[in-house]
C-alpha cells in the first residue's frame, strides 16, 4: 500500500519490440519486429500504412471485424502485407512479403479478417518467405510498384523469387 491507502498499480505484461539482439532481461525472446512493415493494398493502390501492426491502418479504423465472411456481403476486398527488410553485405533488401485478405465495407463499418491468419502471415515474413498467393496480378503491379518506388536499390538486391511473385 501507498501513503494514500491505495495498492500500488501492478506493472502489465505486454508485448515488447526489442532490436537490441543482446537483450537477456525482461521480455528477453520477444518478436522483433523492427524490421518489418505494412503495406495495405486497398482498390489497387498500396500505400505504406504502419497502423496496420495494431489494426489500426486507414482501412481497418471504425470497422468492426467478424470471423465470418458471410457477415461482410457487400465488402471489397483488401490486403494488408507484411514486408520484412533484411541487411547483407550489399545492404538492405526486400527478404520476405506475406499479403492476408480481408474484406471491408466501409458504409456498414464491418469487415472480415482471419486473425490467426494474419499473425502467422506476419510470422512467415519475419522468417523470410514469400506468400503472395491471395492476391491477384493488380494488387501484384500495386505491390511491385509501391516496393520499386520506395527503394529501387533494395528491389535490385532483393530474391529472384520476389520479382518472379510480382513479375
Amino acid at each position: 500500500m501507498d501513503n494514500n491507502g491505495q495498492q500500488p498499480e501492478k506493472k502489465k505484461l505486454s508485448l515488447n519490440v526489442v532490436s537490441n539482439k543482446e537483450h537477456r532481461g525482461f521480455g528477453a525472446g520477444t518478436i522483433d519486429l523492427s524490421q518489418v512493415s505494412c503495406v495495405i493494398i486497398d482498390a489497387g493502390e498500396a500505400y505504406i500504412d504502419v497502423g496496420a501492426m495494431h489494426a489500426k491502418s486507414k482501412v481497418e479504423k471504425g470497422i468492426k471485424f467478424s470471423p465470418n465472411k458471410e457477415d461482410v456481403p457487400n465488402g471489397r476486398p483488401a490486403w494488408i502485407v507484411w514486408v520484412a527488410v533484411d541487411r547483407n553485405e550489399e545492404g538492405s533488401y526486400y527478404a520476405g512479403a506475406t499479403s492476408c485478405e480481408m474484406l471491408i465495407d466501409t458504409e456498414a463499418r464491418r469487415g472480415w479478417k482471419l486473425l490467426p491468419d494474419h499473425v502467422n502471415r506476419l510470422d512467415a515474413s519475419l522468417k523470410r518467405k514469400f506468400m503472395l498467393d491471395n492476391i491477384g496480378p493488380v494488387e501484384k503491379e500495386a505491390l511491385r510498384k509501391l516496393l520499386v518506388e520506395h527503394n529501387a536499390e533494395w528491389w535490385d538486391r532483393s530474391p529472384q523469387a520476389l520479382k518472379d511473385l510480382l513479375a
